[in-house]
């Protein structure tokens, strides 16, 4: 099996290595195909995402990719936005758990945030009207909104999910949260055993905070989905532990979330975890659920044993370390 490998800026390369290193211990046999993007890809290339990377994950249909850094005040267009609509992954997918051993206010959280990633805000539909007036369009069509409703719902059905929460603004925003919060409606009725329920992104906010384990599946336009999901991410220890994956009907780009840390670059100290979830995400997409399965067992064993965490886990180890463990737990 040939997956592309990204390995990204920072620490990248380092947890990108880590979750080879896992998988390969899962017993499944990949080809890792290396292509291009971040800061060095604009070094050497004058884009932080070269063509060839693109057609590359074309060509491979799915990929792996490691924290990158979108060159600040070059004129680059962020790199995650580029690769989500060049390649059309309109579905973020964020799974949010509660994991032993990393001390939270909340126990028993079990929720996907799915997010639609190609228009809202994010479609990058700006101008100057006049100097000093910037206006951006917030872009909201029919097919997306009832594209990324759908996903949601065949989510919820394929991994026993009961409730799927549709998060909007209609209050406010009436033509496009409405236009979108009408499709929800008319999607959730093609499923008739999934409850579907619709709240106002503050009232979700609120209850999040409050209680997020009454939350299942929530699914919502680009920007709330940007900060919800960061949100629920550190509902359960932050961006370190938790898996990302982008989705569309033909490529897949899987990612840890978290950002490039350069501060520690280089030093072994960063925590792999993310991306390691994230190869065992990419597993299940390609038919390896067995695989996948035991990295998560893998990995919450050895939060369990608390031995090798990294010191963003309350540890003295190093990412060599942890990747140790990981593996032992795997093989063991």
């Amino acid at each position: 099996m040939q997956v592309v490998l990204i390995d990204g800026d920072g620490i990248g390369p380092e947890v990108t290595a880590a979750a080879c290193r896992v998988v390969a211990a899962a017993g499944v046999k990949v080809d890792w195909v290396r292509a291009p993007a971040g800061a060095a890809a604009a070094a050497q290339y004058g884009d932080p995402l070269p063509d060839e990377t693109l057609e590359m994950i074309r060509r491979y249909r799915v990929a792996l990719k490691g924290p990158c850094t979108t060159p600040v005040g070059k004129g680059f267009r962020s790199i995650n936005v580029r690769l989500r609509q060049g390649l059309d992954l309109f579905a973020s997918v964020r799974p949010v758990t509660t994991l032993p051993g990393i001390k939270t206010p909340y126990e028993k959280v079990d929720l996907i945030v799915v997010r639609e990633n190609t228009e809202g805000l994010y479609a990058g539909l700006e101008h100057e009207v006049v100097p000093g007036v910037v206006e951006s369009v917030r872009l909201i069509t029919r097919p997306a909104a009832e594209r990324i409703v759908r996903f949601a719902f065949e989510l919820a059905r394929a991994h026993g999910r009961r409730v799927v929460t549709f998060c909007h603004k209609a209050d406010v925003m009436r033509l496009s949260d409405g236009l979108f919060l009408e499709c929800a409606r008319t999607v959730a009725d093609e499923f008739p055993f999934i409850q579907f329920d619709e709240k106002p992104i503050d009232n979700v906010c609120l209850e999040l905070a409050a209680d997020p384990t009454r939350y299942d599946v929530l699914v919502m336009e680009n920007l709330f989905g940007d900060l919800i999901s960061d949100l629920c991410a550190g509902l359960v220890g932050g961006l370190g532990v938790v898996p990302g994956a982008n989705l569309g009907t033909r490529y897949a780009v899987f990612e840890a979330v978290h950002g490039s840390a350069p501060d520690i670059a280089g030093k072994g100290l960063a925590n792999p975890i993310a991306v390691v979830r994230s190869a065992a995400m990419l597993l299940e997409h390609v038919g390896h659920r067995p695989a996948a399965e035991r990295i998560e067992r893998a990995v919450v064993k050895t939060l369990q044993a608390g031995a090798g965490l990294t010191p963003d886990l309350g540890g003295r180890g190093t990412t060599t370390t942890i990747t140790d463990e990981l593996v032992r737990h795997l093989v063991g």
